[in-house]
């Protein structure tokens, strides 16, 4: 499909000109992927700084809103940058084909990952981390912007030194909020989501919950809500209780279990505030929280938890792209057929009419919802952006012939098997550095031979084996809220 056909390349995100971005910058090798933009290391011709620069795919925005948001990214990312912990923006650029941020480069690493290489972990040092975690959600609020997607991933250190800044960054779902204001778009990712964004009704209290699950993954090196499907962590968001009894809880002082407790508090009324979080003792008074190791156990998990959510994240993103470019082929002819008229959008006779002349058999309800929730821009109809983004979001993850297309991307000879050799270099292609890729084999290699075959890797990405909660969700979320309240299988465990 080209640009031109798609006909979003017309279209501006920026309200206005910019100049050429390699006009003023050198781009360089890529550091990273998400699920609209790739982020690039780059150099200021003029000063020689070096920089990020993120830049996003506008074919990749389906429709006006997708837009919106990365207009409203930008601006938020303005808003905030006088803050020491988040990533500050220094420029954004547009062309025909992609929007620019450039911003400042944090060459430090991820969270997770810098608290596995150090090797030296003590409760202090979780709560000084906590202390800029909840520092930054307590300015996002006091400025009237909600994040949406805490989670470790998007927390980076500004260099490799010892006393290097963490700071937020990927502000993609985040949104402006007047007090008192609701939400229902259900988005963020499914470790990290608080049970009243899965009632659809939330507000700002829903970061307070995220970043206790972050302090939670901080303290014992895995998440509080656990299971082997989405629909099972939110069950047990919804419902489980958090374990303060397994190892290393029992060695953990009260004032931490205090805390995480105060934070992952579900009614969102009662729960504690970002500024509370920062006058709680554990965090403010230098001889609560303890400094000895928190012991080699707590780092061997939380070095595992971070491994598989990396190669998961691989192989959702190698199917991703290899959906965009050959299942669109068909969706497009579904289009066409369905939009009788050729007027280029698709009514709601023409949608019920399409899904009888293709065997389905949904209710005229069902087809009202589905063109509900289609039709974005609210005007009665579905465009071919609108219809794409709706039927790409149908779960194609779990289809046979996207998992061996992963499958095969990873096993670059062929021999059947993902050896640590062809992982070192997928995550050299995605720009995953320092991923531990020992740990990544071991976790999913179950019968023990040092590599992952077929079978293996399947498992893996049907269960979501601890890889499947660290994804952002964009309010595509086919979950059942009644199932996981009440559903068939309703015994959640504590």
């Amino acid at each position: 499909m080209t640009h031109q056909q798609s006909g979003s390349s017309s279209k501006a995100v920026l309200p206005y000109q910019t100049p050429r971005l390699r006009d003023h910058y050198t781009l360089g090798k890529k550091l990273g992927q998400g699920q609209f933009g790739t982020t690039y290391h780059c150099v200021e011709k003029a000063t020689g700084i070096e920089y990020a620069c993120k830049s996003i795919a506008k074919r990749k925005l389906l429709c006006r809103d997708d837009y919106d948001d990365v207009w409203k990214e930008i601006q938020i990312m303005h808003h905030l940058s006088e803050h020491q912990n988040v990533v500050r923006i220094k420029g954004t650029f547009e062309d025909n084909l992609f929007v620019h941020l450039v911003m400042e480069l944090c060459g430090g690493g991820e969270l997770f990952d810098r608290i596995v290489q150090k090797g030296h972990y003590t409760e202090k040092k979780a709560a000084l981390l906590m202390k800029t975690i909840a520092g930054v959600v307590e300015a996002c609020h006091s400025l009237g912007v909600m994040h949406r997607d805490l989670k470790p991933e998007n927390f980076l250190f500004d260099t490799p030194d010892e006393d290097a800044k963490l700071k937020a960054t990927d502000f993609g779902l985040s949104v402006f909020y007047k007090p008192g204001q609701y939400f229902s778009d259900v988005v963020g990712s499914p470790y990290y989501v608080a049970p009243e964004v899965l009632y659809k009704y939330y507000g700002p209290e829903a970061d307070v919950w995220s970043a206790g699950v972050i302090l939670y993954i901080l303290l014992s090196g895995v998440p509080p809500f656990w299971a082997e499907t989405d629909n099972g962590i939110f069950k047990q968001i919804l419902k489980g209780k958090v374990d303060f009894e397994s190892e290393p809880w029992p060695h953990i002082s009260d004032s931490a279990k205090d805390l995480v407790q105060r934070m992952l508090e579900r009614d969102p009324k009662k729960r504690i505030s970002a500024h509370q979080v920062l006058c709680h003792p554990w965090i403010v008074d230098d001889n609560v929280a303890p400094d000895k190791p928190l012991g080699s156990a707590v780092l061997s998990r939380l070095k595992q938890f971070s491994a598989m959510n990396k190669l998961k994240k691989m192989a959702l993103r190698v199917i991703a792209e290899r959906l965009s470019e050959e299942e669109i082929g068909g969706l497009r002819q579904l289009f066409k057929m369905i939009d009788t008229d050729n007027s280029g959008t698709i009514t709601f006779e023409e949608l019920k009419h399409g899904l009888k002349k293709v065997g389905s058999n949904l209710m005229e309800s069902e087809i009202k919802s589905l063109m509900a929730a289609a039709d974005v821009d609210n005007n009665g109809t579905i465009d071919y952006g609108e219809f794409l983004a709706a039927t790409l979001h149908m779960n194609k993850m779990e289809k046979e012939e996207n998992l061996v297309a992963a499958f095969t991307f990873f096993d670059k000879d062929g021999s059947g098997y993902i050896t640590i050799d062809e992982l070192q270099q997928a995550c050299k292609d995605f720009g995953l550095t320092d991923a531990h890729l020992d740990e990544m084999i071991n976790e999913i290699d179950t019968d023990n031979d040092g590599r992952i075959d077929y079978g293996e890797f399947a498992t893996m990405m049907r269960k979501g084996n601890r890889g499947i909660g660290a994804r952002t969700m964009r309010g595509n979320l086919n979950f059942n809220l009644a199932d996981a309240l009440h559903g068939p299988n309703n015994q959640v465990q504590d």
